[in-house]
């Protein structure tokens, strides 16, 4: 029998439906962040000054669609594109304690997708 998961991401800072991750650093801290299009677009406008006035130091050349730019998730970037809501499902279900919302560490990743192989 066939199952189909689906990702759903949750906006950090509303709590609707998010489309996409975003990353940013600052003073030497990167961070991730789930964000609808709309939020998405008004950190890239609240950031535009700043941006404009900087220098880059690192990074891609070109800008992808969308205003402010997206990256993988951390369960992507750690070995293909893991659900972040499966993996805390599962989790939650093996007792292992994570936070709901934020970045889900590399351990519990392996785990599941060792858990799932």
């Amino acid at each position: 029998m066939a199952s189909r998961v689906q990702v759903v991401l949750e906006d950090d800072i509303d709590g609707g439906e998010a489309e996409r991750t975003v990353s940013f650093a600052f003073d030497g801290v990167e961070y991730e962040i789930d964000l609808s299009a709309a939020n998405a677009a008004a950190l890239a406008e609240a950031l535009a000054p700043y941006i404009d006035a900087g220098r880059r130091v690192s990074g891609r050349k070109g800008r992808r669609s969308g205003a402010a730019g997206g990256s993988r998730s951390s369960a992507a970037a750690a070995g293909g594109a893991t659900d972040t809501a499966a993996v805390r499902a599962w989790a939650q279900d093996q007792g292992i304690q994570i936070a709901s919302r934020g970045r889900l560490s590399a351990e519990v990743i392996a785990q599941y997708n060792a858990a799932h192989s």
